[in-house]
């Protein structure tokens, strides 16, 4: 974002945050710590996304409590992970925000695509959400976060499964007898771009206890171990669901 540029970023960005935040404190919040180390005394957004999380984790927590009386705690804590993701929230500033080219980086993080990473364009749309806050206080903050993420949470409450794969997958196991996944993972690439492979398998134990082989029932890559992980339990969940199925008609032929 240049100089001469920023009053119609600024414009539009607010307009689709549905509030105003003065431009200082703005310029603040789309400000990456890479383009501070390269102007130092430019304040960057950390202290304001750290804030900005507390505040979207308390209104996105009030809302499901409200919305959903019926749930246990864990399924509402499912449902709150998933929604404040860092997927979905990424997802929010691309499609709804559309922030990443307004976001102010050092040269050697814009040259990575740094407006395109997931976890930075996570944190700024909680600098925003904590910028709000700041200057408008609860009320408003609360407005801009139903703005953000009603969508989200409306779909997160018809997923199932997916809320939680890797915890899905080992309910799936248990119930037809196997024993518990394990992730064997890989990691490739440079160090600043890794990828991270995840092998979901499951070690049968032979007759004297022995492991007896290892079955790999879903493979998944990310960005990060977890993400990995999580989409290697998908597709692991989806192989042993298919085979349940496939039980369940033999046995009624």
């Amino acid at each position: 974002m240049t100089e001469d540029t920023e009053q119609q970023p600024a414009h539009e960005l607010l307009e689709a945050l549905g509030t105003t935040i003065n431009p200082d404190l703005l310029v603040q919040a789309l400000t990456h710590r890479s383009f501070s180390h390269e102007h130092p005394g430019v304040p960057n957004y950390e202290r304001l996304e750290f804030l900005g999380d507390a505040v979207l984790e308390l209104i996105s927590t009030e809302t499901l409590f409200t919305i959903h009386p019926d749930m246990t705690e864990g399924q509402l804590a499912k449902m709150r992970a998933k929604a404040v993701s860092e997927e979905a929230l990424s997802a929010i500033a691309r499609t709804k925000l559309k922030v990443g080219p307004y976001i102010l980086l050092g040269h050697g993080e814009a040259e990575q695509g740094g407006s395109e990473k997931s976890s930075i364009l996570c944190d700024i749309v909680e600098s925003l959400i904590g910028a709000t806050f700041l200057e408008h206080g609860i009320d408003e903050a609360r407005k801009v976060v139903h703005r953000l993420i009603d969508d989200t949470l409306a779909e997160v409450a018809t997923e199932g499964p997916a809320l939680d794969w890797k915890t899905s997958l080992t309910v799936k196991a248990h119930d037809m007898g196997l024993p518990d996944p394990v992730y064997l993972m890989e990691v490739s690439g440079p160090e600043y771009a890794q990828i991270f492979t995840a092998k979901a398998t499951l070690v049968a134990e032979g007759k004297h206890g022995h492991d007896d082989g290892e079955e790999v029932i879903g493979v998944g890559q990310g960005t990060s171990k977890r993400k990995a992980q999580l989409a290697a339990a998908e597709m692991g969940w989806k192989t042993l669901d298919e085979r349940q199925h496939q039980n369940q008609n033999q046995s009624q032929q």
